[in-house]
Formats: structure tokens, C-alpha cells, sequence
């Protein structure tokens, strides 16, 4: 299976603090890793170094054959990068539909495309509020608009930085099989990062644990979904 993300001694942070030391890893194309750890462990700084919104200093980063590292943010959505961010970034003062057409682009060579159409089949709440503002909508509404708006980018990667913090556990349900069908029938590369471990775990290929900014363990989200008691010491868990 072809490698998709290689990350190779990374560390970066914000202006002089550097939060990621010594970060290695990768992922196979069309498979999906979870993102764990205790808060304050490097996760989301991790995400966002990917997007290329912190301060990198050393290492490096490839999608692909493409020196993602070398490239300012901006460019990286073009490079195949499609980011929702704990934020999530929505226009608020634009309506559903606009939200979805404003930053979509076409998928490369021939690969399923994805559009509004399908961003409203995949959440049909959001079909059914497709002329509402991004002020008009619920917490789980825009979350499953920031997602629609990363799919519609057409990435080979999708970063989800905590999609389930906050939410009613019903849309929980309703993201969490949206996300599982993106990954396991759409063959969207993705990492995920969440305080649900065994949610993600369960639709998740492969595993990661930071902790103090640095890996501490690598492995098959399957293995680790099947061992509580290591996950809830990798966590910092105590029962």
C-alpha cells in the first residue's frame, strides 16, 4: 500500500516555544489514524502544523511527493490537504449553500468527486438548511458543515481535530457514521484526533499516542481498542 504522509523528525510550535520534538510518522494511503493523547500532549498543534499554521523547526513533512513543509498555508488545501480545525472556520455571514461553493474545487484524476450534492446526501440536516447563515446554525450543524467544507476541497488528507467536542450524543452518532463512511467507503485518508478513544479507535486503522509532544506509541487502532488497560495508562487514566 502506497504511503500518503510521511512526517520525519518534526518539531515546530508557536514563535520560539516548540510544543512537537522529535514527531515521526506516516500513513498509507486510504487508511486512517487516530490522534491520542492526555490535553496539552502537542495533538492539535500537530494538526495545525500539518495545515501549516504554526511555527516549524525542524523535520519534515511529505503528502506524497509533495514537500508539504516547503509550502506556506495557503497553498496547502491545493496541495490535498483538507483541515477542520476545533474552530471549525465556517463564513457564519454566509448561508449553507454558499459555505460549500465558495471554496470548492475539483477532486484530481479519478477519484469520486465531492460536492455539495453529495455534502447534502452525506448530512441531510444540512440540505434541509441549506439557505440558513452559519449564525443560524446548531453546534453540530456547523461542525457538519466545516466538514463538508474540508470534503469539498477534494483532499487526499482530512484532518479532524476533536469533530465530536461539545455535541449532543446524537449528532455524535450522526458524525461519527458520517466520518466512518468517508473513511471506510470512500477510502479518504484522514487523521482524527478526539477524547472519544474507543469511538475513534473503532473506525481508525492505525493508532498514535503523543504525550509531552513527542510519539509514545505507535500501532494498529484495532490492538489498542482490544487492550483498556494500556490505552488507559498511554491516556493517563485513572478507574
Amino acid at each position: 500500500m502506497a504511503e500518503l504522509l510521511h512526517v520525519e523528525n518534526l518539531s515546530a510550535g508557536y514563535g520560539e516555544a516548540v510544543v512537537l520534538t522529535g514527531v515521526s510518522l506516516s500513513l498509507p494511503e486510504g487508511q486512517t489514524l487516530a490522534l491520542l493523547g492526555r490535553n496539552g500532549t502537542g495533538k492539535t498543534t500537530l494538526m495545525n502544523t500539518l495545515a501549516g499554521a504554526t511555527r516549524q523547526h525542524a523535520g519534515s513533512i511529505r503528502l506524497g511527493d509533495i514537500a508539504l513543509h516547503q509550502l506556506p498555508s495557503h497553498e496547502r488545501a491545493a496541495a490535498g490537504i483538507g483541515w477542520v480545525p476545533q474552530e471549525r472556520n465556517i463564513f457564519k455571514s454566509l448561508t449553507v449553500h454558499e459555505n460549500l461553493t465558495a471554496v470548492a474545487r475539483p477532486a484530481r484524476g479519478h477519484a469520486p468527486q465531492w460536492t455539495p450534492a453529495r455534502v447534502y446526501e452525506l448530512f441531510p440536516r444540512l440540505a434541509e438548511r441549506k439557505g440558513n447563515l452559519g449564525t443560524q446554525l446548531s453546534g453540530g450543524e456547523q461542525q457538519m458543515l466545516a466538514v463538508g467544507r474540508a470534503l469539498v476541497l477534494n483532499p487526499r488528507l482530512l484532518l479532524l481535530d476533536e469533530p465530536l467536542e461539545g455535541l449532543a450524543p446524537i449528532i455524535v452518532e450522526e458524525l461519527l457514521r458520517a466520518i466512518g463512511r468517508i473513511t471506510r467507503e470512500e477510502g479518504l485518508s484522514a487523521i482524527i484526533v478526539e477524547q472519544h478513544p474507543q469511538a475513534i479507535l473503532a473506525i481508525s486503522d492505525h493508532a498514535a499516542v503523543l504525550d509531552r509532544g513527542s510519539v509514545v506509541h505507535r500501532g494498529g487502532a484495532a490492538e489498542l481498542r482490544a487492550q483498556p488497560a494500556l490505552l488507559d495508562q498511554l491516556l493517563g487514566v485513572v478507574r
